[in-house]
């Protein structure tokens, strides 16, 4: 491979699946949610950065990060990765209080190999669950290969590859083990955000249409027990509506050009980030969290 090829070339799993605008204008949504229910990466990305006052517009920018390494040649993702690297090296403390199983004073370290895992899962978690829901299944083999580039993508980023379940199938249990064990947990500030990632992301009126639907989607996508835990409703109407808007999308893939339905987003993130920043330069908020003023 040439040194300036991406990290993820054409051809490989992972570039392929995300490729799909339907999936990276929805996993990332999707895998924030599910993240904060693991409360010491949550609480130590709210208490080491300024994510609270403008969650949006460093959603944004983080997804746009992601998409440089995942099309980027290795110019651009390297530039990148050393960025995210510098910030993370400002992620580091102990929780002030305890929260669920886990006491006051347990440790949080961006560079702490579990918590790189957990947050390389949730995304490639999405990621599949996304592409499958919005595009077509994945056969087993190809399940592999995608948890494979997504190992790939955690080390780029710093995780060791000793930390991660070898095989899709144990990162499956692993993860859902996870979601169905005592250790998962949301925060009431969390409980705020995640809410607000699912249903609130500021865009332009007439997008927000648009918008709506594919906010629908994430929230259809999660499991049961993540929507329980932030109180989102959902009903058999939930359901048909959300099946019927899945279903469209996979049909769209038919008669949408390439050109419109395959490459970055980095527009749409642009948007959200730029309505969000003229609603704080306005004096408004994008969210109110518990305790504001």
């Amino acid at each position: 491979m040439a040194r300036n090829d991406g990290y993820f070339p054409p051809g490989s799993l992972l570039r392929h699946v995300q490729q799909h605008r339907a999936v990276g204008q929805t996993y990332g949504q999707r895998a924030l949610i599910i993240g904060a229910t693991h409360p010491v990466p949550y609480v130590g990305t709210s208490s080491s950065t300024n994510a609270k006052e403008r969650p949006f517009m460093r959603l944004s920018a983080t997804a746009e990060a992601f998409e440089s390494v995942f099309f980027g040649d290795r110019t651009e993702a390297d530039k990148t990765l050393a960025m995210v690297h510098n910030m993370h090296t400002k992620v580091r403390g102990t929780l002030a209080q305890d929260e669920g199983i886990h006491t006051a004073g347990t440790p949080y370290d961006a560079f702490d190999p579990e918590l790189m895992l957990w947050t390389m899962g949730v995304l490639a978690d999405s990621s599949r669950v996304c592409f499958e829901a919005l595009v077509r299944p994945l056969t087993p083999s190809e399940r592999e290969e995608l948890w494979q580039d997504w190992i790939r993508f955690g080390e780029l980023f710093g995780m060791p590859r000793s930390v991660a379940p070898p095989t899709a199938r144990e990162f499956h249990a692993w993860l859902y083990g996870h979601l169905d064990g005592p250790a998962f947990h949301v925060t009431e500030e969390a409980r705020v955000v995640g809410r607000a990632i699912a249903y609130d992301m500021p865009v332009p009126l007439g997008m927000r249409a648009g918008v709506s639907g594919t906010n629908h989607v994430v929230v259809g996508l999660l499991p049961q027990r993540v929507r329980e835990a932030f109180g989102m409703s959902w009903s058999p109407v939930h359901e048909a509506a959300f099946r019927g808007i899945a279903a469209g999308v996979r049909a769209s893939h038919k008669v949408v050009p390439d050109r419109l339905r395959l490459g970055r987003n980095t527009e749409l993130f642009r948007i959200v980030s730029s309505t969000e920043r003229k609603i704080i330069a306005a004096g408004g908020r994008s969210m109110v969290l518990p305790g504001a003023a």
